[in-house]
């Protein structure tokens, strides 16, 4: 029987077949791709910068849609990453029905997902990583962007301790954090001394004294270059997150501090200095206007995958995506501390063309064996196509809210706008793993609770805010919070407190009323002390009674402002 690897290479030659039938060859036929394809490239100059991000602890390959609507407002409407589908491709250059196209759009989804198959898997990305290495011994940085720790049901369990095992044995040479300190500083300074490599994080300092927590950057030589790696954590993680997992130490943006970094780095010789970021594209597109001497930003947080480095000014902009769904390569020929010239390539990690690298499959089987009963248990069978990216809605979400609405008896669901979570094609059984994929947090307690209709728009009008802010220093870089039962209108061109209207009760289709009560579940509240069973038993329960879940399209949330 032929393998998925096997059928994709010989589809070239079934497509000259076909064609010539009267009829057209599906796109399966069409397309032939093999490992060699995925690592072509002509190399450039004397450093390889080799970068993945927001990882989320997906260990073992996944499906994963890319969002088809990730508005911009301001200065970046119209721009990278804020066009989606059919625009992104033409921008691009992309031709649909591509291995490109199915790694970097929504469009035909379902269709080119059962063609060319699941991405990621760190043995894959291991393999890449090798191959780039022998090519280029002497050269190469492998650098994470943070969320590496946290989105699985082994990384709960371990208290990110999985990962840590995972990113040594992958050899990783520093990284950056965020959802790393949702287990709190004891367990990320615990985990940190087992550690192979740095963890950078400029931009932390503790509450009593202002002091760096962590080291701002790492020197590197690389071919006689000196290359400085700056880690920015995310800035708002005590905002997004529980306060009380960190309490003694404050974060923030921090420019004219990073500045003062970037100047010290090139006191001390460095060559090329690379940000290593978990701010957020736009955050890190304004900040490297602010901030003078930063040569590359490797940009992480929200999950932007841009086949083309973005220059501004003379910064080049990274973006990786996430989950393991891509591995960035960026050569630098790096003269006088100058980028010269330089080659990037944004790799699609498509893991039944990747041949696994045997070693990481046997740390990733250590870790994954011993819970295997657990994960592969099924749940239920889903008739729709189950993702969670998306400006306003996500199907999986929505599965989590009526989760919610039926299994907490209330009358509206909140659910956050998470962007890490796989993707569930139609027809697919929903396992455990599947439901810890989208819901594995260290405060995960499904609230129910009495809120206002006044109370309710407020939460709205905060989180819109976050996303739709003109100024990229006041996104927190998530979606728009999912809602049950609840319809609203949202214009995105407003000022806060005027984005949200015409809200709806749709139980009995009556408007909201800001001085009325009503019953509100939701989940991953950020205040401690919060009561109620963990969102993973509330979905998993929920998912078991349904046995088979089918969810119509979301038309809820009216957008006005485009």
């Amino acid at each position: 029987m032929l393998s998925r690897r096997e059928f994709l290479q010989v589809g070239a030659a079934a497509g000259a077949l076909l064609g010539s039938g009267g009829f057209s060859a599906p796109a399966f036929a069409r397309q032939s791709v093999a490992q060699e394809d995925l690592l072509a490239f002509n190399p450039v100059g004397n450093v390889t910068l080799l970068h993945l991000t927001d990882l989320h602890a997906q260990l073992v390959p996944v499906y994963f849609r890319e969002p088809a609507i990730n508005l911009g407002v301001g200065e970046v409407a119209g721009l990278p990453p804020h066009i989606t589908g059919e625009q992104f491709l033409s921008r691009f250059g992309l031709g649909p029905g591509g291995y490109d196209a199915y790694t970097m759009a929504s469009v035909d989804f379902v269709s080119l997902a059962k063609t060319y198959g699941r991405v990621g898997g760190l043995d894959r990305i291991a393999t890449l990583a090798k191959a780039i290495r022998a090519e280029r011994p002497t050269q190469t940085l492998l650098l994470d962007g943070g969320d590496t720790w946290q989105g699985s049901y082994t990384a709960l369990a371990s208290k990110g301790a999985d990962m840590v095992t995972a990113m040594n044995a992958l050899g990783v040479d520093a990284m950056t954090a965020h959802w790393e300190f949702t287990y709190g500083t004891d367990r990320v300074e615990e985990l940190i001394e087992t550690m192979d490599f740095p963890f950078l994080a400029a931009n932390v300092r503790d509450t009593d004294w202002e002091e760096p927590v962590f080291e701002a950057y790492q020197m590197f030589e690389r071919n006689g270059v000196q290359i400085a790696v700056i880690g920015q954590a995310f800035p708002y993680t005590p905002i997004a997150n529980p306060r009380y997992k960190i309490p003694t130490w404050s974060f923030g943006i921090r420019d004219k501090e990073l500045q003062e970094t970037v100047d010290e780095a090139r006191t001390e010789g460095a060559d090329l200095v690379v940000l290593l970021s978990h701010n957020g594209f736009d955050v890190d597109r304004k900040l490297a206007r602010r901030v003078s001497g930063i040569d590359v930003i490797l940009t992480g947080h929200t999950h932007d995958a841009i086949p083309e480095a973005i220059a501004v000014g003379e910064t080049l902009l990274i973006a990786s995506g996430s989950h393991g769904k891509f591995l960035s390569r960026l050569d630098l020929d790096v003269q006088g501390g100058k980028i010269r010239d330089y080659a990037y390539r944004l790799i699609p990690v498509l893991s039944d063309v990747i041949a696994p690298d045997p070693e990481m499959a046997a740390v990733i089987d250590g870790i994954r064996a011993p819970h295997q009963a657990t994960l592969s248990r099924v749940l239920g069978r889903t008739d729709s196509l189950l993702y969670r990216r998306g400006n306003f809605n996500g199907t999986f979400d929505d599965l989590i809210c009526d989760a919610l609405l039926a299994e907490r008896d209330s009358q509206i669901a909140l659910s956050p706008g998470f962007r890490w979570g796989a993707t569930l094609l139609p027809g697919q059984e929903i396992t455990v793993d599947d439901v810890y994929n989208m819901t594995a947090i260290t405060y995960p307690n499904a609230y129910r609770v009495e809120m206002t209709g006044e109370t309710i728009k407020t939460v709205l009008e905060d989180v819109a805010d976050n996303l739709f802010n003109p100024d990229p220093y006041y996104q927190q870089g998530g979606d728009m919070v999912r809602v049950g039962g609840l319809g609203y209108r949202i214009d995105v061109q407003e000022q806060i407190g005027s984005r949200i209207s015409d809200m709806t009760l749709l139980g009995d289709g009556t408007p909201i009323d800001a001085d009325k009560t009503y019953i509100v579940s939701g989940w991953a509240s950020v205040n401690e002390g919060t009561e109620g069973p963990p969102i993973y038993d509330v979905v998993s329960q929920y998912i078991q009674k349904q046995g088979v879940v089918s969810l119509e399209p979301n038309d809820n949330v009216r957008i006005a402002g485009l």
